[in-house]
């Protein structure tokens, strides 16, 4: 697996010239300044497509040639003129493409416009494959049954929707990004506030906040549960280490949000490696869900700021309407 020492190693081989000699930004009270808006935009994917195998990374050329089609696209996109909403089952709702009624066109989409500067092949570098390992038999079983499928086919809309509580949370704008939180299609900032015994984290999608204590206090009681976990904090040289457990039921990473358990433990990295660029790491251990723990590297740009308030309406407007199509659809209307 990546480990720190290589990403700050690659951060520094790929400064401009004169970076070497400056360190790492520092608050009044001498520790680290994380502080700012960070995205984690990125066109490296977060698995690596099987089609890959082991190849690890992409050439320069390779990269070159993604990033080009990713501003060709844009541009297409920007000038296209306007088009009426219509249904469309054949069509695909990615970056403003031609979809299902209502979805956003390409301003709102942040999909990055480069990969990670090592151009690695995914997001996840442990295990080597580049891929999640495999879900415990048990969860597989879970997954595989009547109940698991219903679930699984409601909230990929090819059911009617029963009940409110069979969609998973982001659908109800409670809890959407998760820990460790990864880059979905839009609102991929994070702005971090410190003190000398706290860091908080602002996630820019339903506006979460993570409270990281640093002050060595004990956990909450393991009885207490909580949707991001309870998390602690602590300084190893410049890289702010964080530790969070506790996690309830409600535990979200990307599509795992019905199946993760309350032994998951995530371990980050947090280091800044210049002005522009924070280096973050993570390592994800869930024995109920995942046969081993695996991690990865996905480093974060400054984005300057500021980062507006994100307002979700889908739990106030979509879930009515929702539950009102899955009774008119039973209704054969």
């Amino acid at each position: 697996m990546f480990n720190r020492t290589t990403v700050v190693l690659l951060a520094v081989a790929l400064a401009p010239s004169g970076a070497l000699a400056q360190t790492s930004p520092r608050t009044e009270w001498g520790a680290p300044d994380l502080r700012g808006v960070w995205n984690n935009s990125t066109l490296t994917p977060f698995q690596r497509p099987e089609a890959l195998g082991d190849q690890a990374f992409i050439t320069e050329e390779e990269a070159a040639a993604i990033a080009q089609r990713r501003a060709d696209l844009d541009a297409a996109l920007a000038a296209r003129g306007a088009l009426r909403t219509s249904a469309d089952p054949n069509g695909s709702v990615d970056r403003g493409v031609d979809g299902a009624p209502g979805s956003y066109n390409n301003f709102w989409m942040e999909g990055g416009t480069s990969v990670v500067a090592d151009r690695r092949t995914s997001v996840i570098t442990d295990p080597p494959n580049g891929r999640l390992p495999d879900v415990t038999p048990e969860l597989r079983a879970r997954m595989d049954s009547d109940e698991g499928r219903y679930l699984a086919d409601v909230r990929d809309g090819n059911l009617p929707l029963a009940h409110y509580d069979e969609l998973d949370l982001g659908d109800r704008c409670i809890w959407y990004r998760g820990i460790p939180s990864f880059p979905t299609a839009y609102n991929n900032n994070y702005q971090i506030f410190q003190t000398p015994d706290t860091v908080a984290i602002v996630q820019e999608h339903i506006h979460d906040v993570r409270v990281i204590p640093l002050d060595s206090r004990p956990n909450i009681p393991d009885s207490i549960r909580q949707y991001s976990g309870d998390a602690r904090g602590r300084w190893e040289g410049d890289t702010l280490v964080v530790e969070t457990t506790h996690f309830n039921e409600h535990a979200f990473i990307r599509n795992f949000s019905p199946t993760l358990s309350q032994s998951l433990h995530v371990v980050e990295h947090f280091t800044r490696v210049d002005e522009q660029t924070l280096g973050y790491e993570f390592t994800v251990t869930d024995p109920n869900t995942w046969t081993r723990p695996w991690g990865g590297s996905l480093p974060m740009t400054s984005s300057g700021g500021p980062m507006f308030e994100y307002a979700c309406h889908e739990g106030n407007y979509g879930l009515t309407n929702m539950l009102a199509g899955s009774r008119m659809e039973e209704a054969g209307k």
